[in-house]
């Protein structure tokens, strides 16, 4: 098994105990595989199917699997019930709902206790870690993202499906995350030795918004996800986090420091106050280039005559980062191009004195920009490329994150990041 990313250890969930609760999905079979990711990390696994889950999956391979009781119906066995839910709550050092069906999200949300899965989630104080798995147009109704929003607020760990091939034959997002990557966020979140535990980090995300008149603004298609994404991945590895965001929809990571800005300018003096005192800085940002000279005070009137504005550049924040930059600082940025992927990036990479730069192609809809998922290169400064396939946006993070470490110093392992 590749080990997961952020560990100097192979099974840093050694003596910990996770709970597992598997639901009514059509990937309730990918919960065999997450249980073993989590064993192969070195956790006791404890399963508790839903009634729904076991029309999928039997408890008899789990239990064959995990060597502990499959527990179905909390009352089959009313002597040992009243002790065993509360005993394996206090017990856990996490509960995965894992695959998380709508039904699920919904009982979860809304603290509804008719199964064992749904009185162990209430009766802990461990971390809650949930892998939604469904059709997509069931995960983008408005209950269920409402429902997951509240659980994000209430501090749970919503581990994001993927986009691909769903039961229904149909493509879209909705497919349970990987087993591996599943346990690797849970590993990362409370084994409490990664490999970021300390650092302070500093990210960007979003998009700025340069106003034309007090109505209307210049930006571009950044929806924020990447960068939230990494934001996300340094704090499950110890890191002290800081996003700095422009405008975007996405809810505000549980855990880190959340500076909002609007403008260029506004994300550059935010960076740059906060820069002596960062170890790393990511700048997954994608702030626009050009600004209006002089925006207008009130609302521009449509007319039948042509319209010319006069742009002036913005600050480059990334390249006053590495005009900036301090011995032991990490800075990584991002190229997002449309032509000459390589040599755009690489000339990027050494112009702004970064460690690293993500070169991702941009003119395809499935990737990058507003995407779920990310693909490119991961260029680093010592001439090394390393491609990186297409994948959830999260577990890209996740390769990321593996190359910042490596690249602190005193913490090489001597090992490159993930292929």
């Amino acid at each position: 098994m590749t080990r997961p990313p952020g560990f100097a250890e192979d099974k840093p969930l050694t003596g910990k105990v996770v709970v597992l609760g598997i639901t009514g999905s059509i990937a309730a079979y990918k919960g065999a595989e997450v249980a073993r990711r989590l064993m192969d990390l070195g956790a006791d696994v404890h399963v508790t199917l839903t009634r729904a889950g076991v029309k999928f999956i039997t408890p008899l391979s789990l239990r064959s699997l995990t060597g502990n009781p499959v527990i179905v119906d909390m009352f089959d066995e009313p002597e040992q019930w009243e002790i065993m839910h509360i005993s394996l709550a206090q017990r856990a050092a996490a509960v995965v709902v894992a695959p998380a069906s709508a039904n699920a999200i919904a009982k979860l949300a809304l603290g509804i206790a008719d199964e064992f899965i749904y009185t162990v989630a209430l009766a802990t104080t461990a971390p809650l870690f949930i892998a939604p798995a469904m059709n997509d147009r069931m995960l983008a109704h408005a209950s269920v993202q409402e429902n997951l929003a509240r659980l994000r607020a209430r501090g749970a760990h919503i581990i994001e499906p993927e986009t691909g091939r769903l039961a229904s034959g149909a493509v879209g997002k909705g497919r349970l995350a990987d087993p591996e990557h599943i346990a690797s966020v849970v590993a990362g979140a409370i084994a409490g030795t990664g490999d970021l535990k300390g650092i302070r980090v500093l990210v960007t995300a979003g998009p700025t918004r340069e106003p034309l008149d007090p109505v209307r603004f210049v930006s571009n298609r950044s929806s924020g996800k990447m960068g939230y994404a990494l934001a996300e991945a340094a704090m499950r590895r110890g890191g002290q986090v800081t996003l700095v965001s422009g405008p975007t929809s996405l809810p505000a990571p549980v855990g880190c420091e959340v500076v909002r800005v609007e403008t260029t300018q506004e994300m550059h003096d935010a960076v740059l106050v906060r820069l002596p005192q960062s170890d790393v800085v990511v700048g997954a940002a994608a702030p626009t280039d050009y600004a209006l000279a002089a925006p207008a005070s009130q609302k521009l009137k449509k007319a039948k005559r042509s319209l010319s504005i006069e742009l002036s550049p913005t600050p480059d924040i990334l390249a006053e980062c590495g005009r900036r930059k301090k011995a032991g600082q990490v800075l990584a940025g991002f190229a997002a191009e449309t032509q000459n992927l390589i040599e755009n990036a690489r000339a990027k990479l050494k112009a702004k004195n970064l460690d690293m730069i993500v070169a991702n192609d941009v003119s395809s809809a499935e990737v990058g920009f507003d995407a779920d998922q990310n693909a490119g290169h991961l260029l680093l400064a010592d001439g090394d490329a390393i491609e990186l396939p297409k994948m959830a946006k999260s577990a890209f993070a996740e390769r990321i994150m593996d190359a910042i470490a490596e690249a602190l110093p005193g913490r090489r392992r001597g090992r490159k990041p993930r292929k």
